[in-house]
């Protein structure tokens, strides 16, 4: 299985009024990204706005992203549906196209039982030979994935990473101690990522490193050297962004940060909206605090 760690950013997905994803923009920021040292892409995940994009506007974004990366970097594609059907054709499409893992993402309208939740996650790792990241995101799943059902999963040959964005620090441990060596855990931007390190995760995925790599990458490679004195300091000060963000709409807040910085990624795919102008201030002034 691919070794995935480090720093994962989170793509926007870049959209035209008429539905049409800018390729140049979204093939710029891939470019630069792993530039700034990202040791990995993950386009269509929350911040990818994969919940307002139809099928064909999917594939596209994870076509160009696996184009813009030519094998520097891996990219971890995000599958998501509320049909297992669908999710196993969206990871087997985009294996096709050369993603180096799938991120799996559960939908749910109706609840599911502990049973259903394993059967989904377990249908999409059946239909690929590349790694699985399964993804846990309670504040917005109808059904998240339990304990007993991350342990099961792990047992499956192709599932070897979580990104579990519980903000609940202590289950993280639950997980490691659980699953042991079986399964490698991703921090979400809901977490405090320096300290998901220190207790054993090996990374991020996560969507403000779209705006700051550089600070990203460079906490990364402080938390693995285990200097763990300077990676808090330069936690803290990167935290202001994530207070910033967690006022406003996730996709908004990072477009907006990547159209001050001279990306044409465009606003919100609707019914979300664009920020305002002071709601911008906020993010100009989170950018600054860390420049």
């Amino acid at each position: 299985m691919s070794d995935f760690h480090g720093v994962f950013p989170y793509l926007v997905s870049p959209v035209d009024a008429d539905g049409k994803i800018r390729e140049r923009a979204l093939a710029r920021l891939c470019d630069d990204l792993i530039g700034k040292g990202v040791h990995g892409l993950t386009p269509l995940g929350s911040t990818g706005e994969f919940a307002y994009l139809g099928s064909a506007q999917r594939a596209e974004v994870v076509r160009i992203t696996i184009e813009a990366a030519a094998g520097r970097v891996p990219v971890v594609a995000g599958v998501a549906s509320t049909a297992t059907a669908d999710a196993v054709a969206q990871a087997r499409t985009y294996e096709r196209l050369g993603a180096s893992g799938i991120l799996a993402i559960l939908e749910a309208y109706f609840p599911l039982a502990d049973a259903q939740v394993e059967s989904y996650f377990r249908a999409i790792a059946d239909a690929v030979s590349i790694p699985v990241v399964i993804y846990t995101n309670p504040q917005f799943q109808r059904s998240d994935l339990s304990l007993d059902v991350i342990a099961r999963l792990a047992e499956h040959p192709r599932i070897g990473y979580i990104k579990d964005a519980s903000t609940n620090t202590g289950r993280l441990l639950s997980i490691m101690n659980s699953c042991g060596e079986a399964i490698k855990v991703f921090s979400a931007s809901a977490h405090i990522p320096a300290a998901v390190m220190l207790i054993g995760g090996v990374g991020w995925m996560a969507g403000p490193a779209c705006i700051i790599p550089e600070a990203s990458v460079a906490l990364y490679n402080l938390c693995a050297r285990q200097r763990w004195e300077e990676a808090m300091g330069l936690q803290r000060k990167l935290w202001r962004i994530n207070e910033a963000f967690a006022r406003f709409n996730l996709a908004a807040c990072i477009k907006a940060g990547l159209i001050i910085q001279g990306y044409d990624v465009g606003d919100p795919v609707p019914p979300q909206a664009a920020l305002t102008a002071e709601q911008r201030k906020v993010v100009e002034a989170a950018l600054r605090d860390i420049a």
